[in-house]
């Protein structure tokens, strides 16, 4: 079956945004997808791994499959502004199974779980021949090894199919499985363990021109706590984040947007005519700040500029448990 694309342009990272992660068994993925159902989307995960029981791959790969030919047939409009769509197999033989099988022409890549120096081999192997993107997500035991993941990255970085690798995307919960641990309500991400595990990555990755994505804010009920660690997210260069909620989908969208200070900033370091000067009460130094200048003008091409002053948030207090449960 067909696994090619015919995109005029190559996609950028930025691209991303709030990435909600679907399970592949709901049948509304294709409402999603073309009627703007969750508005703001830019782009979505179909998931046949850990959302999935084992004795439902069957119908979710049948219920995928009828996705699919749902999406094709969209109308002109509904194609021009769709979110990007991208499904995460279970593993290697789940995607030989699906390009072998399936019409993946609407789908723009595949999430590579569980992804190590070991896999990688097999995974250039399969996907190859295709025009899909990768999105490799660091979630296994190997991320904790610091020089196992700058072996990874330099390795990545020297790839023949480097090209198709889009965003190296950060596994938090399996990573925080890993250690027998879960998040407190009341932390973010960067309260933990893995604060040290994100920046390690992205000294390895970011100097090596890959983009990072953030782990999932799995608290969907506390908007201070997910604002507190999209500060942090964009602090670290991240360049988009995990959703698994609609409600997460606009306020990740509204941090990434670049506040009007920063923007001015960029564009006076990238047309500067001094080696240093100051600006909004800081030096500015085109030789070394030149890399951030045009990530923020990236960014707000993709999210805008926001008039809102710079916020510098405390860590969030603690709180009583929610009552009740959302439901999605």
């Amino acid at each position: 079956m067909s696994a090619f694309r015919h995109d005029t342009e190559p996609l950028s990272p930025y691209q991303l945004g709030a990435t909600l992660y679907m399970p592949a068994t709901r049948t509304d993925i294709d409402q999603v997808v073309l009627n703007n159902k969750v508005p703001g989307l830019s782009s979505l995960v179909i998931c046949l791994e850990d959302a999935i029981l084992a004795e439902r791959i069957p119908a979710a790969i049948q219920n995928v499959s009828h996705i699919l030919t749902r999406i094709g047939r969209a109308t002109p409009t509904q194609a021009s502004t769709r979110p990007l769509v991208f499904i995460r197999p279970r593993h290697p033989e789940m995607a030989r199974w699906l390009i072998e099988h399936l019409d993946l022409s609407q789908v723009h890549g595949f999430v590579l779980p569980k992804f190590t120096l070991a896999s990688l081999d097999e995974w250039a192997e399969l996907l190859e021949p295709t025009s899909l993107y990768w999105m490799p997500t660091l979630e296994s035991i190997e991320v904790f090894d610091s020089l196992e993941m700058q072996q990874l990255a330099k390795t990545l970085a020297q790839h023949p199919l480097r090209e198709r690798i889009l965003a190296i995307r950060i596994g938090g919960n399996d990573l925080m499985n890993l250690l027998s641990l879960r998040r407190q309500r009341n932390l973010t991400l960067y309260q933990t363990p893995l604060a040290q595990v994100i920046q390690n990555l992205v000294c390895q990755f970011a100097p090596r021109d890959f983009s990072l994505t953030a782990p999932v804010c799995e608290i969907i009920d506390d908007p201070a706590l997910l604002a507190a660690e999209l500060e942090q997210d964009i602090t670290h260069g991240l360049v988009g984040k995990t959703a698994i909620h609609p409600s997460q989908v606009q306020r990740i969208n509204r941090a990434l947007m670049v506040n009007s200070q920063e923007h001015q900033d960029a564009l006076n370091i990238l047309n500067a005519s001094q080696a240093v000067f100051q600006a909004h009460g800081a030096m500015c130094e085109p030789a070394t700040q030149h890399r951030w200048a045009e990530r923020v003008l990236i960014r707000a091409r993709y999210y805008g500029i926001s008039d809102a002053e710079p916020q510098y948030t405390t860590p969030p207090l603690p709180q009583q448990p929610p009552q009740g449960v959302l439901n999605y």
